[in-house]
């Protein structure tokens, strides 16, 4: 089933709770939390979304190389430089869902237009 979500004006937190509750398939009667659902979400205007500029000045993305000293830290606004503001929404959705073998399978179900 497809659902469409637009961020417009939207924070950052609420609009990755909702889109992970509709692709966990709990809006579904037929829920079932061993089963991978078959829910599509496209979340439009994600360049929209609303951001305070303390958010982007204090919030670190860290990353580990596995490497001694291979500890990487970005803020918001440096990642929505290089990357854009797809990948912070796809990353706060994809810490929203459920820490098991279907996270990877269910956040493919995820499509982000800026």
């Amino acid at each position: 089933m497809n659902h469409t979500v637009n961020a417009d004006g939207k924070k950052l937190g609420r609009l990755a709770t909702e889109v992970a509750h509709i692709l966990r398939g709990k809006a579904n009667p037929s829920f079932a939390r061993n089963e991978e659902p078959k829910e599509l979400v496209v979340i439009e205007n994600a360049g929209k979304i609303f951001m305070t500029e303390k958010k982007q000045k204090e919030k670190v993305y860290q990353r580990y190389s596995g490497y001694p000293s291979g500890l990487k830290e970005e803020t918001l606004g440096k990642l929505i430089a290089r990357r854009g503001v797809g990948i912070v929404v796809q990353r706060a959705v994809y810490g929203m869902l459920p820490k098991n073998k279907l996270r990877a399978r269910i956040i493919k179900n995820l499509t982000i237009k800026e």
